[in-house]
Order: C-alpha cells, then sequence, then structure tokens
C-alpha cells in the first residue's frame, strides 16, 4: 500500500525522482490530485459530449474523491499504522452503487449507460492508483480507455453491422398485423428467434415489440443491416422499425 518504500517504486516514479515517491511532499500530491483530475475531465468530457447525465463535473468529483482517498489511506497505513485502507474501498462500493444508477432501459428496450457506468467505476479505480503514486499503472489503465473510446467503436459497428443475428424495435400499426409482418419477414428469408412485446408499451394498445432475427437466406448474408431494415419498414403492416444497438 505504501510508496514510502523503495521496492515499491513504479518506473515512472523513478523518472520524475524523489519528490514523485513521497506521499507527503506538497507537489506529489498536487500532481497526483492533477493527473487525475485530468484523466477525468477527458473522459467526462467525451461522455457529456455524449449528453449522458454523468458529464465532466461528475467524473472529475469521482477522480478526485478518489485520489485524495487513496493519499489519505496511504498516510494512514505510513504514519498511523492502520492496517485496512478503508477510505479506498468505500470510494469503490460507492461509485459501484452510484454507476449502477446510471443504468436505464429506454422505451424501445434498450440498454442505456452502460460504457458510462463502467467510465465511473474505472476512472475510480485509476484515480486510486494515481493517490498511491502507480503511475505506471494508471497510464497503462488510460491508454487502454484511449483505445476502447477511439477504435474499438468502428470496430463494434462494422461487427455488428454485418452480423447474422440482430434485434429490431418493431411498431406495427396494429397488433393485427404480427401475423402478416411475420409472414412476410421470413419470406424475406428472416428466421424470428424471439418476439415480445415492448414492456414500455404492454398496456397501451399499440403494437410495439422487440423482435430478434437470425439471417437464413444466403442472399441477405452479405446484405447490410439498414438495407433489410429498410425493406421491412416498406411492409405495409409497418409503421416504424429500427435496428437495436
Amino acid at each position: 500500500m505504501t510508496t514510502s518504500n523503495p521496492q515499491a517504486y513504479d518506473y515512472i516514479e523513478k523518472i520524475l525522482g524523489t519528490w514523485a515517491q513521497e506521499p507527503n511532499n506538497l507537489w506529489a500530491v498536487a500532481f497526483r490530485v492533477g493527473l487525475a483530475i485530468l484523466i477525468a475531465a477527458f473522459i467526462g468530457s467525451e461522455r457529456a459530449r455524449k449528453r449522458h447525465a454523468a458529464g465532466l463535473r461528475t467524473f472529475i468529483l469521482v477522480g478526485m474523491t478518489s485520489v485524495l482517498a487513496a493519499l489519505c489511506d496511504d498516510y494512514m497505513v505510513t504514519a498511523m499504522q492502520v492496517s485496512v485502507p478503508f477510505l479506498s474501498a468505500a470510494i469503490l462500493i460507492c461509485i459501484s452503487t452510484i454507476s449502477g444508477k446510471t443504468l436505464l432501459y429506454t422505451s424501445r428496450n434498450q440498454l442505456r449507460g452502460l460504457t458510462t457506468s463502467v467510465c465511473l467505476l474505472t476512472v475510480a479505480v485509476m484515480s486510486l492508483c494515481l493517490g498511491l503514486g502507480m503511475y505506471t499503472c494508471a497510464l497503462i489503465g488510460f491508454l487502454v480507455i484511449l483505445i476502447c473510446m477511439a477504435i474499438l467503436p468502428m470496430l463494434e459497428s462494422y461487427m455488428k453491422g454485418h452480423s447474422v443475428q440482430f434485434e429490431l424495435h418493431l411498431e406495427l400499426k396494429s397488433r393485427a398485423n404480427l401475423q402478416d409482418f411475420i409472414g412476410a419477414v421470413r419470406e424475406f428469408g428472416l428466421h424470428i428467434d424471439e418476439i415480445e412485446i415492448n414492456p414500455a408499451y404492454a398496456n397501451t394498445g399499440l403494437g410495439v415489440y422487440t423482435v430478434k432475427v437470425t439471417i437464413e437466406s444466403e442472399k441477405l448474408l452479405k446484405t447490410q443491416h439498414e438495407k433489410i431494415i429498410e425493406a421491412v419498414g416498406a411492409l405495409d403492416s409497418v409503421g416504424f422499425v429500427e435496428e437495436i444497438f
């Protein structure tokens, strides 16, 4: 836990020098808090641009609180001989609870807030690492987040767009049109794996469904989902349809 043991120094600490290795050094504290705020601000601004509730302020506060908790725990372990880093543990429990509250299902049965929830917890853990002087660990974590946010979304989009299975949010003009829709979709070469009434519209009398389909026709295997959904949307029984990501 403590950073006062020379054996605990990481590579970046060695490069920065002794001032960065002492948790009670004013400059070391400022440096760790500053890094935590910068990392949190970067991730928070990305979430804010996508109009998520947990944005810039939330991430900065999570980062700052976590790094301060780690600094306090480090001091208590080294100076007061406290054996349990209870502040860091409490922070992880609190952030896990808060991040769980960011998850919600929309009216189209889509789970929202999962990435934001994970990012909040990740920022907390990285900030704890910074507070303990584990700069290398925090830097590696930050680089992984950059890759996840900058590169993986494009890869995920490509994979989802070419997958054999996908989900649809379907709004029929009438519930009586469900059988016609099923027959027409089968003629397209799609197999319906599951179809259920969207719970948000269960008691409204509207024909709104979540449909899981599998491409069976060889002719459709190389067809992008957008074109398949466009064909489904052209059916007389369909009022609106879109893919659920």
